[in-house]
């Protein structure tokens, strides 16, 4: 493996969503290559600032009910006086169920999981992170997307489906391979103005999506929210995902996603 193949996936490789293999393949090549040492470094200090960003708590109104609930599954259950033997089990083993219930949904709440429609959005932004503060954040200069398209051939397992080749609102600046979740995936960057923005494609099986209200926008629907100032669209297309973040406003970006899902 040479600095063409490793540093593709030195994201990955911080954040140890490489299969054993090609992690060792990726190791052994950073013990003899000092500059990609250096990229990889400054990509795990990255996710270790990534780390620290703060996790919304669950509302307070919920916390206070669900202590309250577990509160009184913890007194004494009144049965009847026939079935005396259920009484010393009974309280204790409702309150267990409480409790459980508890941290289950107070979990939910502050850490969604991987799969969680929340943890999406979570992972569009923290993609965007990584690619605006690299001091490589394209692997391939664009020409054109008929230059960055062909690139990605032999990178990925699957053919990312974009045709728009960037105008004078939204000039594509490049390409590279990175992760979204637990998969490969082709990341494009354009810019408007002085602004970033990532484009981040990848197989869609698997995930769990928001199920809220969605914009048309062209031919599709698609899920739009603002988090930690960044504006984030996601949305499907014949098996694979999309999302598009940059902290441009949503209708700039409903503008570059229209023009994205042209045929």
């Amino acid at each position: 493996m040479d600095c063409r193949d490793a540093r593709p996936l030195l994201v990955a490789h911080a954040a140890n969503k490489l299969e054993p293999v090609r992690a060792g393949e990726v190791s052994a090549h950073l013990q003899r290559c000092a500059d990609c040492r250096r990229l990889a470094a400054e990509e795990e200090a990255l996710n270790g600032a990534l780390s620290q960003l703060p996790r919304p708590r669950a509302p307070a109104h919920l916390r206070a009910r669900l202590e309250s609930l577990v509160n009184a599954g913890a007194q004494p259950a009144r049965l009847p006086r026939e079935r005396p033997r259920l009484s010393g089990w009974l309280a204790p083993f409702a309150s267990a169920c409480l409790a459980a219930a508890l941290v289950v949904v107070a979990t939910r709440a502050t850490a969604p999981t991987g799969t969680e429609a929340g943890a999406l959005i979570n992972e569009a932004v923290n993609d965007h992170l990584r690619v605006v503060t690299s001091t490589h954040p394209v692997e391939i200069e664009s020409g054109g997307i008929h230059q960055v398209k062909p690139w990605f051939t032999g990178r990925l397992e699957f053919a990312p489906r974009v045709t728009f080749s960037g105008d004078a609102d939204f000039p594509l600046v490049g390409g590279s391979v990175g992760y979204f979740v637990d998969r490969k995936a082709a990341v494009f960057q354009f810019k408007r103005r002085l602004h970033a923005i990532t484009l981040l494609v990848f197989p869609g099986a698997g995930l769990r999506w928001p199920s809220g209200a969605t914009t048309r926008v062209g031919r599709l629907e698609v899920s739009e929210t603002v988090s930690r100032g960044f504006s984030v669209l996601l949305w499907r297309d014949e098996g694979l995902g999309y999302a598009l973040v940059s902290d441009l406003n949503v209708r700039e970006l409903e503008t570059l996603a229209g023009k994205v899902n042209e045929m």
